[in-house]
């Protein structure tokens, strides 16, 4: 495959006016763009414009992709909605980082794993994706974490770093936290270990006379700063009231998880070979239904034909008769029917005195001397075969 580079950004929270649509076509001619996305694919060369400057001046998601195996994730928010520092206490690394661009923090996320073969459709995962953003706006730090076990999987972290606080809800990840871990291809098992310490996620929605209370009990000149941002079509003010509601901040006073890198990169590894394990097991009882089913039919094959073995000779003769290489096949496999019958019930001698008078009417059927050579169904006695076919 030629070399592939596919490049996306999103506009969520405003439209991209004329002005910066222009500023943007004139990094790149061939790209389509439009108020909300600019999308551009390279078989040779690559893109002129920075993805961290263009992030930070224009879109709020960006996906990258490349047929050499980099994968990257871009997706900024508000101060507001979460701190830098928060976000830097779970990207901190190359794989994994955060930084400020004024009033906003982006998150980046990188893999650099190499495909064994090239995923189709993997440049339609940002819109399935894109629905994290909105979960980390409202507090759910699972994106988060799951950006350190990227560090973690890429083995940037020290084997002592220990984990930091673990969200609810790792073992039951949405649907496009699992587009996520997909996109940038986590290990499954290290996700699975880590999982291990999550509690249950149990979202409490407020009631309606709840909300009235808290919005009474605001200072008036607080409640006027809320009007004004909703009349201005602030989209992140439903979001930054219902966290201030809550009574979630952007502290940094949790306390970090037992478990140190090296801890979990271990129980991932121990993990997957148990995994490993029970597969091989799942496949081998498999193998051994299927075996015992076809030695089951097998048995009733043979005891049913135990009992018609005149029919059966002249089924053989018949489809000899007919001078068709396939029809030849499926004589011979039942004349080694035939023989096995035969031996059970100890009449073999009979049986090779039949089959060596069919060789002689059709000695002059090559074709099927040879089938019947190769099956040990050749001149004179029978030679002696196991009864598994």
């Amino acid at each position: 495959m030629s070399e592939y580079q596919y490049y996306e950004f999103l506009a969520i929270d405003r439209p991209l006016d004329a002005r910066q649509q222009r500023e943007l076509r004139a990094l790149s001619t061939r790209a389509r763009i439009t108020s909300t996305r600019l999308v551009n694919t390279y078989h040779w060369g690559a893109f002129k414009g920075d993805p961290r400057l263009l992030m930070s001046r224009y879109f709020d998601a960006f996906l990258y992709l490349a047929n050499w195996g980099t994968r990257q994730l871009m997706l900024r928010l508000p101060t507001s909605l979460l701190g830098v520092e928060v976000a830097s206490r779970y990207a901190a690394t190359d794989s994994a980082c955060a930084w400020s661009a004024g009033d906003q923090v982006i998150v980046e996320l990188t893999s650099e794993k190499e495909d064994e073969y090239w995923e189709e459709g993997a440049e339609d995962s940002l819109s399935s994706i894109i629905p994290v953003r909105s979960e980390l706006a409202g507090g759910d730090r699972r994106l988060l974490y799951l950006a350190w076990l990227v560090s973690v999987d890429a083995g940037e972290l020290g084997e002592n770093e220990l984990e930091p606080a673990v969200p609810p809800g790792l073992a039951t990840v949405s649907p496009a936290l699992q587009s996520f871990v997909e996109f940038l291809r986590l290990d499954e098992d290290l996700l699975s270990v880590a999982a291990e310490a999550s509690k249950p996620l149990e979202p409490i929605e407020p009631s309606a006379a709840e909300l009235t209370g808290w919005v009474t009990r605001l200072p008036a000149e607080e409640k006027d700063a809320l009007l004004a941002r909703l009349a201005s079509g602030d989209p992140h003010l439903g979001m930054e009231v219902a966290r201030r509601f809550r009574g979630e901040g952007d502290d940094c006073g949790e306390e970090k998880g037992r478990r140190t890198a090296a801890e979990l990169q271990d129980a991932a590894r121990r993990h997957r070979e148990q995994r490993a394990r029970l597969a091989a097991e799942r496949r081998a009882q498999e193998q051994a239904r299927r075996e015992h089913a076809r030695a089951a039919a097998r048995e009733r094959h043979l005891a049913a034909l135990a009992g018609r073995q005149e029919q059966a000779w002249e089924q053989v003769y018949a489809a000899i008769g007919t001078r068709q290489p396939a029809r030849y096949d499926e004589a011979v496999e039942l004349l080694g029917d035939l023989r096995m019958v035969s031996e059970r019930e100890r009449c073999l001698e009979a049986f090779d005195r039949r089959l060596v008078e069919l060789r002689q009417q059709h000695s002059k059927k090559q074709g099927l001397l040879q089938r019947l050579e190769r099956a040990g169904l050749g001149a004179g006695p029978s030679n002696v075969r196991g009864e598994q076919r």
